[in-house]
């Protein structure tokens, strides 16, 4: 149990640092991607602090089967070099006992991964989906640029030619209002004080010493001059606000297993049932067909008109048969695409144990080169494993591969690879040695230096 507990001591760290960093660095990619959403629109802190942690719930699913591999090859590669590996096989302990502590620790993490998958993963998403619709629908906030037309609110169109940032006053105005009922006012003012009611609903803009020309369109004679002193405009400001919807259709990377199995076997049955109806409709056009040629038997005259008829019926026919196999078509797309997202809630976190399997004897066979080595090897394998993955989801959305063989090929081919490379580390068949690359890089530096002096 002591050893036990050292390995699993050995795994801890590692796992949490890589975490944290495959987190961070996840959750920077996602701001620098949504960054033109987010600029500039006067969101709260509340909500920016909401979208990151909506969007902790998919970065934590991807995250976790990474640290799994990232901490296991570190852990027995770090035991490897202090030649702590070869003091416990010399006690009599074989790399398949010392593989027992970090697999039960995967086991647990797979559980934890899959209960997250079905309650919280879903939630978040949804949450984060309805947030990010709600963000792009908000517009930027009021912003007047002194000799640029400004066009935010709809309608309108306001110049100024200085402004006061300090007091929101804007000078020498000219505002040009195109209403619904065809007649558009131009408003000129030397002065104009805008502001915001506290619930952002209207824009408030107090206007002095200024005129109103108002004319209509469609006739020209139709004009009216208004001189004021003071004069208040009360425009709509919805679209500066943000409202946060609570409801809205769930995709499918928006629902738990039991819901997603529930809507795979709706469209199954939805599938047989069409399949059934273009069957009969097939089996009703031959039918009549049949009986309306024994009808016009030994008829020319008759069975010329029938083929006229015939060619009319099979347009027709060929018409319904095109529509029901789109919606067959259709039918099959959405059955796979929940079925994909049914079986990625359990292969995404089965690839915990996998990556144990692939991380283990790796760590054990890297006698040199470092953590580095080690970091970029799992990446290696993860990218393959990604690649695999992405690659069966998408011919299995398309039909072309089975979901299930879709999302579970990553793992059964890594099974099968993290399987031979722990027999073969076992027994010791196989050591890899990266030293070779601390001599050989410094050494291209220095051809490429010299290269670059003799060229100069």
């Amino acid at each position: 149990m002591i050893l036990f507990r050292y390995i699993l001591k050995n795994h801890s760290l590692p796992f949490f640092t890589a975490s944290f960093v495959l987190i961070f660095v996840f959750l920077l990619n996602f701001i620098m991607r949504t960054a033109d959403q987010l600029v500039g629109k006067g969101l709260s802190t509340w909500i920016i602090v909401k979208l990151v942690a909506y969007s902790l719930g998919w970065i934590i699913v991807l995250v976790i089967p990474m640290a799994v591999l990232v901490s296991t090859l570190m852990a027995f590669g770090s035991m490897g070099q202090k030649n702590e590996i070869a003091i416990m096989k010399a006690s009599g302990i074989s790399l398949y006992k010392m593989m027992i502590p970090p697999l039960l620790a995967g086991i647990i993490l797979t559980f934890l991964l899959v209960s997250f998958n079905n309650n919280v993963y879903p939630e978040t998403n949804h949450a984060l989906k309805l947030l990010l619709r709600d963000i792009s629908r908000k517009k930027p906030t009021l912003s007047v640029v002194p000799g640029v037309f400004s066009r935010e609110i709809p309608r309108h169109a306001i110049l100024a030619r200085g402004s006061n940032p300090n007091n929101n006053t804007l000078l020498d105005l000219i505002i040009y209002q195109n209403n619904i009922s065809n007649k558009s006012n131009v408003i000129t003012a030397k002065k104009g004080h805008i502001y915001f009611q506290p619930d952002i609903k209207k824009l408030i803009m107090d206007l002095q010493d200024g005129e109103i020309h108002s004319f209509s369109r469609k006739n020209e004679k139709n004009y009216q001059k208004v001189i004021f002193k003071k004069h208040r405009l009360i425009l709509k400001g919805d679209q500066f606000t943000f409202e946060q919807s609570n409801f809205g259709r769930r995709g499918d990377r928006e629902l738990g297993a039991s819901e997603l199995l529930k809507l795979a076997n709706g469209q199954k049955n939805d599938l047989l049932n069409e399949e059934e109806s273009l069957t009969n409709v097939i089996d009703k056009s031959l039918i009549a067909q049949s009986v309306e040629l024994e009808n016009v038997k030994g008829n020319f005259l008759s069975k010329k008109s029938f083929f006229n008829k015939l060619k009319s019926n099979i347009r027709m026919d060929e018409a319904k048969i095109s529509r029901r196999q789109k919606t067959i078509k259709r039918y099959l797309s959405s059955m796979n695409e929940y079925l994909v997202e049914y079986y990625k809630k359990y292969s995404i976190p089965f690839a915990c144990m996998v990556f144990i399997l692939i991380g283990a004897p790796l760590g054990t066979m890297i006698r040199k080169g470092g953590m580095g080595v080690a970091a970029g090897i799992s990446l290696g394998f993860f990218l393959i494993y990604w690649a695999f993955l992405i690659g069966g989801e998408k011919l299995a959305d398309r039909g072309l591969l089975s979901p299930f063989w879709g999302t579970w090929s990553a793992n059964i081919f890594f099974v099968l690879i993290g399987t031979l490379l722990t027999i073969k580390s076992a027994k010791e068949q196989v050591t890899l040695d990266f030293s070779k690359l601390k001599k050989i890089i410094p050494k291209q530096l220095r051809d490429f230096n010299s290269i670059n002096q003799n060229q100069e």
